[in-house]
């Protein structure tokens, strides 16, 4: 089975890389800060609308286009080549899918393919399969 849609939004340049720690008697405490809780919200809402009714068990591919608004110096579809990185976005985006049920565990995504683009409009395609 195949799941493919475009969610049209402005992209958060708030990563899971954005979690942070202090230290309480001497122990590291991680934590979230309310920047990247409001990131997962937005990918969570958006992302509910397309969720399978059944949570993928088995194998998938998925690929991910994430489209940067153009800035006026690039022509639409272009790679992006600068901040943020493909691989920081990508971990945000697959923790939040696996925590409104796409699939049981992020670990099935045994394929991915993760591309930036300047685009208007602005968002994320996301393609899944079962491989």
């Amino acid at each position: 089975m195949t799941t493919e849609f475009f969610m049209a939004m402005l992209l958060s340049t708030c990563t899971h890389q954005e979690k942070k720690v202090h230290v309480v008697n001497g122990m590291p405490v991680f934590y979230v800060p309310p920047e990247l809780k409001e990131a997962r919200a937005k990918l969570a809402a958006h992302l509910s609308k397309h969720v399978p009714a059944e949570p993928d068990t088995g194998a998938v591919q998925l690929i991910t286009k994430w489209c940067f608004p153009n800035d006026g110096k690039h022509k639409n579809g272009e790679y992006k080549i600068t901040k943020l990185h493909s691989d920081n976005l990508q971990k945000l985006l697959k923790e939040v899918m696996t925590d409104i049920h796409y699939w049981k565990d992020d670990t099935l995504v045994v394929s991915e393919i993760i591309e930036k683009f300047w685009n208007d409009p602005p968002g994320i395609y996301i393609r899944i399969e079962e491989l």
